[in-house]
């Protein structure tokens, strides 16, 4: 009896080490993935809060917000304030949906008084109203004052899953600020930040159903804005529309 049993224990040695070892991979693997998840949490979480704070901060100027990017490269969703002139021609058109709708964020460049430009993330309309000539009651005239949140541009496109811009369609399915620019016109070089403009500065401008979005320029300030006074909530679009803000329409 001894001797049938070692010759049935001796080759189950080998395969136990072998489930032991997958076993302490697994547990490693495991751990290593439970450690990234609060690591990662933690960081969310952190930023939640930088956004916050950023977001309830008084608006400042462009220069000052350019003094903090050259200085520290960050400057998501710091409050601005900027004055210029709409060009309603060089609109450019990004992609996008809002509930349930399919249609674009219209980013319009703002001219400033040095020369430079702001692309401005004036809001969302719906596709059958991508053509501007359908909605002229909503372009703006003369100087305006913009006040949003700057964000910092994107170094390239966020995932291989998005499809390449079609420039020639004005149809951008990633916010390439360099390209948006120069495809509407403006010198290479002279467009600053994007920022959304926020509710207030949009209405003084008489525009109560544009939710505005965003200022621009080509160094890379500003990219995106969140309405001031909201958090975004984690999973959300940080561009989505607060609620109760209307469609841009083209009506005041």
């Amino acid at each position: 009896m001894s001797g049938a049993t070692g010759s049935i224990a001796g080759p189950w040695r080998p395969r136990s080490a072998l489930l032991l070892g997958l076993g302490l991979v697994l547990f490693a693997i495991l751990l290593g993935l439970g450690t990234w998840q609060v690591q990662r949490m933690r960081w969310k979480e952190g930023l939640l809060e930088t956004i916050d704070r950023r977001t309830h901060a008084a608006p400042l100027p462009l220069a000052d917000v350019e003094k903090e990017f050259a200085a520290s490269h960050d400057v998501d969703y710091t409050p601005v304030t900027v004055t210029g002139t709409f060009l309603h021609q060089g609109e450019r058109h990004f992609f996008s949906t809002w509930e349930g709708d399919t249609g674009f964020n219209v980013y319009t460049p703002l001219q400033l008084e040095d020369g430079r430009f702001l692309l401005v993330n004036r809001g969302f309309v719906p596709y059958d109203l991508k053509d501007p000539a359908k909605r002229r009651q909503g372009e703006v005239a003369g100087k305006v004052t913009v006040t949003g949140l700057a964000r910092n541009p994107l170094p390239e496109k966020p995932s291989m899953m998005l499809p390449d811009n079609d420039v020639a369609k004005n149809i951008f399915y990633w916010k390439d600020r360099d390209v948006m620019a120069s495809s509407a016109g403006l010198t290479a070089g002279a467009v600053l930040h994007r920022c959304r403009q926020d509710a207030q500065s949009r209405r003084s401008a008489g525009r109560r159903r544009y939710h505005h979005r965003s200022a621009e320029q080509p160094p890379a300030i500003c990219r995106h804005l969140v309405w001031p006074g909201r958090r975004p909530c984690r999973g959300a679009d940080p561009e989505a529309p607060p609620p109760g803000e209307g469609r841009l329409s083209g009506r005041s």
